[in-house]
């Protein structure tokens, strides 16, 4: 049965705005604990704009060439591409010009660095996550390289070098993004099966290493998170509050090791939707002023 809805909302759909609106608060995080109090709030909306158009535009060249296996998941079936709403052609030149568009934004308003970081996250996204999901299972290894760029987008959008604090900021968010995303597959294992995607729940028929990882994961993220810390980017309220919120995620994790199961999985995925803005607000609330760029 086909849902009819209106161009706007299948526009939305094909942006996945959930996944933008993350990627634009990222951004505007590096962003603003690059410059701390010399926040420059115009410059800012503008960098966010480009970063909206590149998000949007690699999320819909991502659900063109989808199409075919988000009609055999009951998830995204009703997706304006598997339902005949949008036509393949519209959505691939729409995805190319936002992508484009996007890139040229953050090259006119900010700088060549922060253009080429929103190229590498379409290229990345698109053309090296988007093809490995359908052949191996260490897909999303890949697939965190162009969620943990945005913080460090924003942050060279600010005028910033790509220096350690920017390392700093990449890997809390790429390792966060792992075990976060294999919550999501372990609870849509089935989904992917349906679709034949090679997700690590779905050729771990044991369900071993995708508890390993998980957990092993989430330990990983505890040091990766005070780092900013270590690197006097944030001072002790960060340390002490990084610490504190990274155990604690580790430990859903470990609920999961130890009893895996949908409802555990869940657990480990609505602890990290807590994580990350709990992060964010730490260390915004605790950055140590940088000189200004």
């Amino acid at each position: 049965m086909l849902h009819r809805r209106g161009p706007v909302a299948d526009a939305l759909t094909l942006a996945k705005p959930g996944i933008t609106s993350m990627v634009l608060v990222a951004t505007a995080f590096g962003y603003v604990v690059g410059r701390h109090a010399y926040t420059d709030w115009m410059h800012l909306a503008l960098v966010l704009a480009g970063t909206l158009l590149v998000g949007a535009g690699g999320n819909t060249l991502n659900q063109y060439l989808e199409r075919d296996v988000d009609a055999l998941m009951n998830r995204t079936r009703n997706r304006p591409l598997p339902t005949g709403r949008v036509r393949p052609v519209v959505a691939l030149i729409a995805g190319i010009a936002m992508g484009i568009a996007g890139i040229a934004v953050l090259g006119a308003v900010a700088n060549l660095a922060s253009a080429g970081l929103g190229l590498l996250v379409i290229v990345s996204y698109v053309l090296f996550y988007t093809p490995l999901k359908r052949i191996t299972e260490l897909n999303t290894l890949v697939g965190a390289i162009p969620g943990a760029v945005p913080p460090v987008l924003g942050w060279v959008a600010a005028g910033r070098t790509f220096d350690r604090p920017a390392v700093a900021l990449f890997l809390i968010l790429y390792i966060w993004q792992l075990p976060h995303f294999l919550a999501i597959a372990w609870i849509y294992r089935h989904d992917y099966a349906s679709a034949g995607m090679p997700m690590l729940p779905v050729v771990d028929a044991t369900g071993r290493r995708t508890r390993v990882l998980v957990v092993l994961f989430a330990l990983v993220l505890v040091p990766v998170s005070l780092y900013p810390a270590a690197l006097g980017l944030a001072g002790a309220t960060y340390f002490v509050g990084a610490f504190i919120v990274s155990a604690l995620f580790l430990a859903t994790t470990v609920a999961m090791g130890v009893s895996p199961s949908d409802k555990t999985a869940r657990l480990v995925f609505r602890a990290s939707l807590l994580y990350l803005p709990l992060i964010f607000a730490l260390m915004l609330y605790d950055a140590i002023p940088l000189q200004v760029p």
